[in-house]
């Protein structure tokens, strides 16, 4: 899975489409609290470079990271240490027991994925 975000397109992910992320992390977590999830591991699809993940580690969530993209998880994994990383397409990964799955944007949309068939 080599081909997909490599380091120049990562980074122009990460600095222009940052803000979409950081925006919808106060909605996640107050539908979160709503629910009264407050802890435990959240699996974030399509992590991209990590926003999102850095967001629920600052109030004590755990998290599991999965993006096709190995440059994206280098991003993540600089960003956000202490999660757990998977380079894996999000329509095959093997999602464990855990208190919340999020995707933010659109990587469900992607159809470089081989995974994504009118199957899913």
């Amino acid at each position: 899975m080599k081909d997909w975000y490599k380091e120049d397109l990562a980074y122009i992910h990460d600095a222009g489409h940052s803000d979409y992320a950081l925006k919808s992390a106060p909605g996640i977590l107050d539908i979160l609290t709503q629910n009264n999830i407050r802890e435990g591991l959240g699996v974030d699809l399509g992590c991209g470079s990590g926003r999102s993940a850095l967001e629920l580690t600052k109030v004590h969530y755990q998290v599991l990271e999965v993006d096709i993209s190995e440059s994206m998880i280098a991003l993540t994994q600089a960003r956000v240490p202490d999660a757990q990383f998977r380079v894996e397409s999000l329509f095959k990964v093997d999602i464990p027991s855990c208190n919340a799955v999020i995707s933010i944007g659109e990587c469900l949309n992607y159809l470089f994925d081989k995974d994504n068939t009118a199957q899913y």
